[in-house]
């Protein structure tokens, strides 16, 4: 699964020999940023001299010990991309004290969710505040399990996403997620449909090195500890290695015990 990047802090040097830029990126979310200003190293005069956004000069005053970029004042839009170039002094950095303010967050508002008996799930959502991933998560083995995830536009006009997902016997559960920072979540409701498929049957071969199954499923095997030590989407489970004593498998919408 792909790391989603925040934001961008880069250090720029000058080709004044006197000043760096020090640059950061985002996605506008209605507030202002917060700047730790220090004295430069011989102490005459504050670190930050010039702050710049989309290329525009800001009136924002830079000497404090500490000071505010108003983004607001520059009406931007909601979720609209920001780069801000804070030039300061040689041998000292501004801090920003809030640069997380800058990072999209899971606003999405889901308009139609379904999901057909070939497997392809839809849905149409509006309001995104910035490019974030949908995980798509299925209800099995009493819980949610990530299955896959799709690109999110990122803007507030109304978009259109699918993704094919692989069902099981019987009914099938799934709802779409994002995350942002500091682990904040917004989750759509569920949608459900019941399959055709045929629930596979499975054997311990008399030998205890496979599990066989009498048709593709995907699979989880755990020990009486609760971690996870196999996972795949097979007919047939390779169990060689594993210790003599007590597992749980879990396959299709079942979850069972069985012993080595």
């Amino acid at each position: 699964m792909k790391t989603l990047l925040p934001f961008v802090l880069v250090f720029v040097g000058l080709n004044t020999g006197k000043a760096d830029i020090l640059v950061i990126e985002g996605k506008y979310q209605n507030k202002n940023i917060l700047v730790q200003n220090s004295f430069v190293s011989n102490g005459v005069g504050y670190c930050a001299k010039e702050v710049r956004v989309n290329g525009n000069i800001t009136t924002d005053e830079t000497n404090s010990n500490a000071f505010e970029i108003d983004l607001k004042a520059l009406k931007l839009t909601y979720g609209q991309n920001v780069l801000i170039e804070i030039q300061h002094m040689k041998g000292c950095v501004p801090k920003v004290l809030n640069m997380e303010d800058l990072t999209p967050r899971p606003t999405f508002e889901t308009i139609a969710l379904n999901l057909n008996t070939e497997g392809l799930l839809n849905w149409t959502s509006k309001n995104e505040s910035g490019v974030l991933p949908y995980i798509v998560e299925q209800f099995k083995w009493n819980k949610w399990i990530p299955v896959g995830e799709v690109d999110g536009i990122g803007s507030a006009e109304i978009h259109a996403y699918s993704f094919k997902v692989t069902l099981h016997s019987g009914t099938n559960k799934f709802r779409i997620r994002q995350k942002g920072l500091n682990s904040e979540v917004k989750v759509s409701k569920d949608v459900t449909v019941k399959s055709k498929i045929d629930k596979p049957s499975y054997d311990i071969l008399s030998d205890k090195k496979s599990i066989d199954f009498t048709s593709e499923t995907a699979y989880e095997v755990y020990d009486i500890y609760g971690i996870n030590l196999m996972k795949g989407f097979s007919n047939k489970i390779n169990i060689s290695r594993l210790n003599p004593g007590n597992y749980y498998l879990c396959y299709d919408n079942s979850t069972v015990n069985f012993s080595k």
